[in-house]
């Protein structure tokens, strides 16, 4: 395939390498002011450092910023549908002309800025944009809420790559990456995008799709940020470097890791996907059903139609310079041992198991999962991974207006949590400000600075299988989504507590809402700051109807039902 397409072309590495030069920009930075770069910033930074997003080389101005929104190009017009930005908080709104570090959460210094650009943006907007949808259940959405509300560009003078201590060897570069695949003599190069574990189906897709054209296969899965609540990615390698070891051709297969921050924006994503495996050698590309889509929306309908994706992919074929290699789902046909995508297997005896099946009746009960669907050493990974649901942290999540009733049913809850074997955390929204807040006022930023901070510490204890209880007033829609993607969807349950304000006030048991009428206190939420109900909370109850016991029952049937505790005996 004739390459006539800008990506994949001279590819120049950005890491300043002599160590002269870098020993004086180090000492210079030093002097510079700081930005702290996401755990999104800090991927998008070595990918534009290494060349992956080409011809991209920094993080976006306003003119290619707003020509990828509306256009899905830079403003040179090349074909780039992802916008890459740096978010900055307010304080940098006067940059222009300063030179500033770019460091990593832990202050490792990564980089300078030449700061020419620093622009406004909407998150509406991008979110549309990009996502197609504002829908806070899309996990992009719900992060963008707390982006800085400016974006910086300029020059980057990268210092440092950030620090991957595990699977090192399987961290290649688009440079080192095309190395490898030019020693395997293949003209052709077929890569395969995935965030989840490879089973048989995927297998069979990603041999076929390389005997097709006589290519080399680059299994490239993304161990960046991906959907919250995936597979963990130490897990996922595992099973990833199990496979290849075992049942893939070592001439005619590279194993490499992605370091990118997925969008999860279906179509567009795609797009940009086959443009980033352009650069790391590959002229051909596997696009599946529903590609880097993040699931059902707040109606419980997918986001993007099932071959939206592919159909983009598609059309940007040419100009990318990637052919576009589409699948349907594949199913196993029991009375000939062997996986066919689905429209060509109609007739025949089929059988499957859907993602909820795998993870409930096999891996939570302990079940090797059967060899006709999966490989023995993915099924043993994963079954050491897998723990039951019975004991898997999860999140009760309260919100509501002061005096609501959020800290009684909370303590009743946690009562009948320890009744039915689980240990839990309660984290209360006055004591948090009392100890984690310490000195926050209450400004809708240091409203959200105190949920967030709650929230990190709760989606902390859930990752270690723990259980807590967070009741805080909460009032704002994008910190509590925030929240729920930390903790993510399927282990957090919101209780929204909708007790009618003049109730509230008649409890009234801090004196808030008294001061507030008399004028003696301002931005108390339900009076003079607004207090934005949950669009889609797991359950609703009204204190000044049951009493809290009957909600907090009400809770306990609900986590049973969803396998955070053993069913009842009979």
């Amino acid at each position: 395939m004739t390459l006539i397409s800008p990506y994949g072309g001279k590819l120049v590495q950005l890491v300043v390498t002599d160590e002269r030069e870098r020993s004086k920009l180090i000492t210079h930075a030093n002097t510079r002011p700081s930005i702290r770069l996401s755990s999104r910033s800090m991927h998008d930074f070595e990918m534009l450092s290494t060349g992956a997003f080409s011809p991209l080389n920094r993080f976006m101005g306003e003119s290619d910023y707003r020509h990828v929104l509306d256009e899905m190009r830079l403003s040179n017009g090349t074909l780039f549908p992802i916008p890459v930005t740096l978010p900055a908080p307010k304080e940098f709104g006067a940059a222009v002309g300063a030179e500033i570090a770019l460091r990593s959460a832990k202050d490792e210094l990564l980089g300078i800025m030449l700061v020419e650009e620093v622009f406004g943006w909407d998150s509406n907007e991008e979110a549309q944009a990009v996502c197609g949808s504002t829908d806070p259940r899309h996990p992009l959405v719900a992060e963008m809420g707390g982006w800085g509300p400016v974006y910086l560009s300029g020059p980057l003078r990268p210092l440092a790559l950030p620090i991957h201590n595990s699977f090192v060897s399987l961290m290649k570069a688009p440079l080192e990456t095309r190395s490898i695949l030019a020693e395997k003599c293949r003209p052709n190069v077929v890569a395969f995008q995935t965030r989840n574990p490879m089973h048989r189906s995927h297998e069979e897709l990603t041999k076929r799709a390389a005997k097709q054209v006589d290519g080399t296969l680059l299994i490239h899965p993304v161990v960046g940020l991906t959907k919250p609540g995936d597979v963990p990615v130490h897990t996922r390698v595992r099973c990833y470097r199990a496979l290849v070891e075992n049942y893939y051709p070592s001439d005619r297969t590279v194993l490499s890791l992605l370091p990118l921050a997925m969008r999860l924006a279906g179509p567009r994503e795609a797009v940009w996907h086959a443009i980033i495996r352009r650069n790391y050698g590959a002229n051909h590309f596997i696009v599946g059903r529903d590609h880097a889509g993040p699931g059902r929306d707040s109606r419980g309908k997918p986001f993007y139609s099932p071959y939206a994706a592919q159909e983009l992919a598609i059309q940007c074929s040419d100009e990318i310079g990637v052919r576009m290699l589409c699948f349907e789902d594949m199913v196993y046909l029991p009375e000939e041992d062997r996986y066919e995508e689905l429209s060509r297997a109609r007739g025949h005896t089929m059988v499957s198991l859907s993602g909820t099946e795998v993870r409930d009746e096999y891996l939570m009960q302990g079940r090797p999962l059967p060899e006709w669907y999966t490989r023995p050493e993915v099924s043993a990974v994963l079954s050491e991974a897998t723990v039951p649901r019975h004991k898997q942290g999860f999140c009760v999540w309260f919100t509501g207006l002061s005096g609501a009733g959020k800290s009684t049913i909370a303590e009743v809850l946690a009562d009948m949590l320890l009744e039915n074997g689980r240990e839990v955390t309660i984290l209360d929204g006055d004591v948090v400000r009392t100890h984690l807040s310490k000195g926050l006022g209450f400004s809708k930023e240091d409203r959200d600075t105190n949920i967030l901070r709650i929230g990190f510490v709760a989606s902390e204890i859930v990752r270690h299988n723990g259980s807590v209880i967070c009741a805080a007033v909460s009032p704002y829609r994008i910190a509590r989504n925030q929240v729920r993607s930390m903790i993510t969807d399927d282990r957090m349950i919101m209780v929204y507590v909708k007790t009618p304000l003049e109730v509230c006030e008649r409890r009234d048991p801090k004196g808030l809402y008294a001061r507030a009428r008399q004028g003696l206190a301002k931005g108390v939420t339900g009076i003079d700051d607004p207090y934005e109900p949950p669009i889609s909370a797991e359950l609703v109850v009204d204190a000044s109807v049951g009493t809290p016991q009957e909600s907090a029952e009400q809770i306990i049937d609900l986590l049973r039902s969803r396998g955070f505790l053993r069913p009842t005996r009979a």
